[in-house]
């Protein structure tokens, strides 16, 4: 399927769950790691919040992008942050979403207050 580019230069993106090893096979507690370089990935949660709306959503981010310093509430930056629509059918059941996927995640600062006064 056809992956989008997310712009998130006028988005607030605030982490909501620590970086954890994304599981490939929950039976047998195997990671899942990158089809091109083979490098084990994590999941973190985000609150994605642009004009005035807000997201939680799950992003996978390869192991060597998740930089030191992550703090649970604090801004981070998700360059090369991309969706990917897909569908399944599990169960009998046809089920669908977005899968996020970003290069790394770094720290960042809180957006300047938009019409703030002192």
């Amino acid at each position: 399927m056809r992956t989008i580019r997310v712009e998130t230069s006028a988005a607030t993106i605030l982490l909501t769950e620590a970086p954890e090893p994304k599981v490939r096979d929950r039976q047998t507690g195997e990671i899942a790691k990158d089809i091109n370089s083979g490098e084990a990935l994590m999941t973190i949660g985000v609150v994605y919040i642009e004009e005035g709306e807000s997201s939680l959503i799950k992003v996978t981010v390869p192991e060597s992008g998740v930089s030191e310093g992550l703090t649970l509430g604090a801004p981070v930056s998700l360059p090369g942050l991309v969706a990917r629509p897909w569908e399944s059918v599990f169960n009998g059941q046809q089920r669908h979403g977005i899968a996020y996927r970003a290069a790394a995640v770094t720290p960042a600062a809180f957006p300047a207050a938009m019409g703030a006064t002192a």
